[in-house]
């Protein structure tokens, strides 16, 4: 049933209750990040700032992320100052802004495994980890080639692979062939092969007939890979792919497609979690770190982590 959520600008929304809560978590973001990165073609017209986020799935006895994060060391480290990222915190103190520790989490769907999704996973030492097959062996394959080939992994810590592999051997890794319906009841994983990374997938969460959600991963950054740039939401909305694929902006589109059939083409149901302005559609707070918790959905009986 429709629950009443008063946001701290003082707009009441409701919100359906359902069998998943949903929270996107911030863990660090990049101020200035070039345009260009984000929309496929926007060349030349600044900047925008770029959350780093994973989302969490609490419901039905199971706490899932949805990605880790990177691990702030090492080569990861190396990454992030690279890339220009900010204010880095754990997931020890992420989590805790909502009450649950790393220990607490059962399940993680690595949706790819470039540095700031695949990289803290030995933070999570209770999680079966889900990826798809594709996408670790490929980067073994783009790993082994010569150096002058090494764009490719300009966003890969080849630390995140190999930690990959012990997960394997530890029996804690899942690698998927494509779709799988029901990884946990109602939460779907689906692939887009050769997009934005080889095998990059979305998560589904079913929470009822019309209350669908998509957690996109890379595949969608914003809003306007969706909507386009100011343009009306409807079926007609122009599609616009992210900047960066190893696969093709073509099979962006596709994927983007098939998202938008998931949730009958109702574009606020597709989650991006780079998107600094999910804070406009959901409610959200500033922890005292300075990161944002944004409130996707809430399950029966769960208390909302933002008001």
């Amino acid at each position: 049933m429709p629950a009443a959520v008063v946001r701290s600008d003082g707009d009441i929304r409701e919100e359906t209750m359902g069998q998943y809560s949903i929270w996107v978590l911030e863990y660090s973001y990049v101020t200035n990040y070039h345009k260009s990165g984000v929309l496929y073609g926007a060349h030349n017209q600044g900047y925008v700032k770029l959350p780093y986020c994973y989302a969490l799935i609490k419901g039905n006895g199971h706490v899932a992320m949805v990605d880790v994060g990177y691990n702030n060391k090492d080569y990861g480290k190396h990454l992030g100052d690279k890339f220009g990222v900010e204010n880095w915190h754990s997931p020890e103190i992420v989590l805790g802004e909502i009450g649950l520790t790393p220990k607490d989490v059962d399940t993680v769907f690595i949706t790819h495994a470039h540095f700031d999704h695949f990289g803290n996973v030995e933070d999570f030492p209770k999680a079966t980890f889900y990826i798809q097959e594709k996408e670790i062996a490929k980067w073994v394959w783009a790993m082994s080639l010569p150096d002058r080939m090494r764009w490719m992994n300009v966003a890969v810590d080849p630390g995140d692979i190999v930690r990959g592999v012990d997960l394997a051997r530890q029996k804690r890794l899942v690698t998927l062939d494509g779709a799988k319906q029901d990884v946990l009841p109602n939460v779907d994983l689906n692939p887009a092969f050769d997009s934005h990374t080889y095998g990059s997938m979305w998560v589904t969460v079913r929470n009822g007939k019309e209350d669908s959600w998509v957690l996109a991963g890379d595949l969608v950054y914003v809003f306007d890979n969706i909507e386009g740039s100011g343009a009306a939401v409807d079926v007609e909305t122009l599609y616009v792919p992210v900047g960066l694929a190893v696969g093709s902006q073509t099979n962006l589109v596709l994927a983007t497609e098939e998202m938008m059939k998931q949730v009958n083409y109702e574009a606020r149901r597709v989650i991006p979690i780079h998107e600094e302005r999910l804070k406009d559609r959901f409610p959200s707070r500033i922890t005292k770190d300075g990161l944002r918790i944004t409130e996707i959905c809430l399950a029966d009986g769960e208390k909302s982590r933002v008001q």
